[in-house]
């Protein structure tokens, strides 16, 4: 006998729905509950009736069942909605500057280091100075006349009296002149937001070529 594409579609079909409608049977509902009730009062001894209080004891533990389900339901429905309103809110951030409200840098002692310098202002002349832990400034690096916007910088460890930096921290600042003569000052850990990514439940901004975890950001403006 020969089955029809029809007879396979509709078995499909059932198969489908009844796959579909399969019902957790390791929890109970408050639907559960009222069958159960509505079995006891049906099977109930008509000498012996069940006890007022008890059905109404039952029939508050299914109102206050139902309650707890509405305002899980509720309370999930505000996560998600709260969720939704803080993505639009970092996206509203494009094109502030955020500050990660840290300027050091880890060098390793026969490296060389790279990091980013954000420059508000066109730059005409200036220096980026590298500073050791007692705010001395160690060694000095040229910048080049340079429209504003985020360059990058390379420290090879040579300090200004041409001695090796050895490993630790050291923290990054920048004086500049504009066009205009006016004196600037910068430092690394501030950058303008130019995207905004959410990924695995984390948002990341790119600061510079950098993507940051939003967490790491101590202020915006």
């Amino acid at each position: 006998m020969a089955i029809t594409s029809t007879g396979l579609n509709a078995a499909t079909n059932t198969e489908t729905a009844t796959s579909t409608n399969v019902k957790d049977k390791t929890a109970l509902g408050k639907d559960d509950f009222m069958t159960l009730l509505l079995v006891e009062l049906q099977n109930q001894d008509p000498t012996e009736p069940m006890d007022s209080e008890k059905i109404l004891t039952q029939t508050s533990q299914l109102a206050a069942l139902e309650s707890a389900e509405n305002t899980n339901k509720a309370l999930e429905e505000l996560a998600a909605s709260l969720s939704s309103t803080q993505q639009f809110s970092t996206i509203s951030a494009i094109g502030k500057t955020a500050d990660l409200a840290s300027n050091a840098i880890g060098h390793d002692e026969g490296s060389t280091t790279s990091f980013e310098v954000y420059f508000p202002d066109d730059v005409a002349s200036g220096n980026v100075e590298i500073l050791d832990v007692d705010g001395n400034i160690v060694k000095t690096l040229p910048i080049e006349e340079n429209p504003s916007g985020v360059y990058q910088f390379d420290w090879d460890g040579t300090l200004s009296n041409g001695s090796s930096a050895t490993s630790g921290v050291y923290y990054v600042t920048a004086s500049y002149t504009n066009p205009d003569g006016d004196d600037k000052t910068t430092r690394m850990g501030a950058y303008p937001i130019e995207s905004v990514r959410f990924e695995d439940g984390n948002t990341y901004l790119k600061l510079g070529s950098n993507y940051v975890p939003l967490e790491s950001v101590q202020e915006v403006y």
